[in-house]
């Protein structure tokens, strides 16, 4: 079966953006150092993407406006206002944990939670998140949107990998898997 992993990047206070939404604070502590890149690594093992359409439109919108940054994945936009869909890019009002679990069943390389917290929490609540894949930017915002939100269960991770460059910390947990 595909993993489904979470692969973001969140202040060092827990949220993934600030209360007005945006993410001009994701970088390093300086201008100086280079930032160690993990998404080069990371991309290549996944073929789908899942994210809102918050995420969606600030893609289009701010972060890369006059291109797709992901035209090799099949991207999968959950919105209760659907777009017309490309071949690429499909617009869906279906609820992330029934999308992941209809796509976890097809062939194909790992599907990538991109954001936001509304598709990524109900993930997280039904234990549909097999890795995170978490960078740990050297910011504290004091307010905005809240990555894991207030969990309403225990989940057990078990770290497989930690880097750092630049100030930032990325982590990697999968997991774990209960011995009953």
């Amino acid at each position: 079966m595909r993993k489904i992993i979470l692969f973001i990047a969140m202040s060092l206070d827990g949220y993934i953006a600030d209360q007005n939404g945006k993410v001009d604070w994701l970088s390093g502590q300086s201008t100086d150092i280079d930032t160690p890149d993990t998404y080069t690594t990371f991309v290549k093992q996944v073929d789908t993407v899942i994210l809102g359409r918050n995420t969606y439109e600030q893609i289009v919108s701010e972060l890369s406006p006059t291109k797709w940054p992901y035209p090799t994945l099949t991207s999968y936009v959950i919105t209760h206002h659907p777009l017309p869909s490309s071949s690429s890019i499909r617009f869906t009002s279906e609820h992330p944990c029934s999308l992941v679990n209809t796509l976890k069943q097809e062939p194909g390389k790992a599907i990538w939670i991109c954001g936001g917290a509304q598709i990524i929490q109900p993930l997280m609540a039904a234990d549909l998140i097999d890795i995170y894949d978490i960078s740990i930017i050297p910011t504290l915002l004091g307010n905005g949107i809240r990555l894991f939100g207030n969990p309403q269960r225990e989940c057990k991770l078990q770290l497989t990998k930690i880097s750092h460059g630049n100030g930032i910390i990325h982590l990697v947990y999968e997991r774990k898997n209960e011995q009953i």
